[in-house]
């Protein structure tokens, strides 16, 4: 695409909302109360607000390769922390994607410079699972397992989280981990167990 189609889209873009409600954009610039926090992939296929059906405002967005919570990630926390103590959402969602890169690329055994470091934690999660993951004989039915793990590691990454722990006690905030499929455009709820994850890593990981 030329980036003058861009500006193109956008004069368009705006004719349209503005065709719509003509107050659309004063609105818009009064302020955000997004109800979820997603943290997705940075995948150019993968566009949040679009697989949501959301509109501007609803939702509060963090994207990164293979949608990873890192606790020493300051960006991904200082996200975390604004989303749920300044806007005060009430669900924060992890959503991969089958066919998801980044997972592919910690599959395999190879040196991919500034990216190990970052693969890692999804190598992690592999070396968690890995006797679940070598079961499955085909390599893609491995591989998607591999991300539908990821999440579910990533959420409870999400449960370790001052943040977390404190808005599930002050105002019942959840933690959702779902699945994109790319090949059929629908989003898939893991329905992982939020009040037992919690329970079950409280002991060790309880922040308050």
């Amino acid at each position: 695409m030329q980036l003058e189609k861009v500006f193109a889209n956008n004069e368009i873009w705006i004719a349209e909302k503005l065709a719509a409600d003509p107050c659309y954009f004063e609105k818009l610039s009064k302020g955000q109360s997004p109800e979820i926090l997603y943290i997705g992939c940075s995948d150019s296929r993968v566009t949040a607000e679009e697989l949501m059906g959301v509109q501007p405002g609803e939702a509060f967005i963090h994207r990164n390769i293979a949608n990873m919570v890192i606790s020493i990630d300051l960006n991904m926390m200082s996200v975390l922390n604004y989303a749920i103590t300044h806007l005060r959402v009430n669900h924060v969602v992890v959503c991969g994607h089958y066919f998801c890169g980044g997972v592919k690329a910690a599959m395999q055994a190879k040196d991919l410079g500034i990216l190990n470091p970052w693969l890692r934690n999804i190598r992690d999660v592999y070396r968690l699972h890995k006797t679940e993951l070598n079961a499955i004989p085909d390599e893609n039915d491995r591989y998607n397992r591999l991300v539908e793990l990821n999440v579910q590691e990533q959420c409870i990454n999400l449960i370790k989280t001052a943040a977390v722990q404190s808005a599930y006690k002050e105002r019942g905030l959840r933690v959702h981990g779902w699945v994109f499929d790319i090949q059929t455009g629908k989003l898939i709820d893991l329905k992982i167990d939020f009040v037992k994850e919690l329970h079950g890593i409280m002991e060790i990981y309880n922040l308050g």
